[in-house]
């Protein structure tokens, strides 16, 4: 499994119509092929930064999303409205500590 973490920091009036854009297409986002699972973050002080956090089967399954219409459509619309670059990292879980 690899997980995707990307920070995106948002012109501050922006946010809204981030989110718009998130919540118009995570769905489709979620049930690409290879999508196990999505969430999206706000920092907690500062409104206008998320994070996505996503899981999927492996790079192959990233890397083909990465390459699909959604993400080319989606992305377009979404880093119009970014006051910084974003900041993505891929990951895999190394150790889980439970109580």
């Amino acid at each position: 499994m690899l997980i995707r973490t990307v920070r995106m920091t948002f012109q501050p009036n922006k946010a809204d119509e981030f989110l718009e854009i998130f919540n118009s297409s995570k769905k489709m986002i979620r049930n690409f092929p290879g999508c196990t699972h999505l969430e999206l973050w706000q920092d907690y002080h500062q409104k206008n930064i998320f994070t996505t956090f996503s899981h999927w089967e492996d790079e192959e399954a990233l890397n083909n999303y990465r390459d699909s219409e959604l993400f080319r459509s989606t992305w377009k619309k979404t880093k119009a409205l970014f006051q910084e670059k974003p900041v993505a990292h891929s990951q895999k879980k190394s150790q889980e500590v439970t109580p």
